[in-house]
């Protein structure tokens, strides 16, 4: 059977999960494309449905077919392969950190969010902290995290239950007034703070901080975008630790 009918009750479903208020009422989201379903798979995600065109029903025996005008309709895609899955959201309590982590001070842009779990992934950063930040499972987030989102721990989060849980942590903030990153001696474990991409990080957050680090730039140049503060900070750090 192919579903071509957008009024069908599962497909309504699926296509409400682009908005954050359906995803948090079924506690799902959606990720797209053959590759980042196939990687959603093979990390151990709990994926509840795959939704495919007729192109991809060999690939995926136990998916929903839905006719090819069908998905153009239903998907988040500007140009869409085919393929989705439906996945539930990690529910995760605040727990310490197992080494380097980030702590992401009211980030705003999904794009840079996911970018920069992306970079956490391939960094080793494997605990992330959100205060006030866009939703990690948005359509947006999720293809810029380019599945690092799957293997990373994302916790949400007051300003007191993160601090809580980062106890005898290392915070080291990331903005424009700080010592050189390329030179700063890290800790052998440390939080890297990152803030919000038009005001920096919260006097809240800057007032537990440890430390403050900045990146050397020309005259010419202001500052730098939020996740690609965050990739040089994250390697420069890493780079610098103490006794690692």
């Amino acid at each position: 059977m192919i579903i071509s009918s957008k009024s069908n009750p599962i497909i309504k479903k699926v296509a409400s999960l682009s908005d954050k208020k359906y995803r948090k009422t079924y506690g799902e989201f959606i990720v797209e494309s053959v590759k980042a379903v196939d990687e959603c798979l093979a990390s151990g995600m709990n994926v509840t449905q795959i939704i495919c065109t007729a192109e991809f029903a060999g690939k995926y025996p136990t998916a929903i077919i839905v006719t090819d005008e069908l998905f153009v309709r239903i998907s988040t895609e500007k140009a869409p392969q085919g393929v989705l899955a439906v996945v539930k959201t990690p529910v995760k309590p605040l727990s310490k950190p197992s080494g380097n982590c980030l702590l992401l001070d009211r980030v705003q842009d999904p794009g840079n969010l996911g970018t920069i779990i992306r970079t956490a992934n391939g960094a080793g950063f494997n605990d992330i902290y959100l205060i006030d930040c866009t939703d990690a499972y948005s359509p947006k987030a999720i293809r810029a995290s380019m599945g690092g989102v799957f293997y990373v721990n994302v916790y949400e989060g007051s300003y007191d239950e993160v601090f809580e849980v980062l106890k005898g942590v290392p915070v080291i903030c990331a903005d424009m007034s700080g010592d050189d990153v390329f030179s700063f001696p890290a800790p052998s474990q440390f939080c890297l703070c990152i803030g919000n991409e038009g005001n920096g990080v919260s006097d809240m957050v800057s007032a537990k901080s440890n430390y403050t680090v900045s990146i050397p730039m020309r005259d010419t140049c202001e500052s730098l975008n939020a996740a690609v503060s965050a990739a040089i900070a994250m390697y420069a750090l890493k780079n610098n630790q103490k006794g690692v």
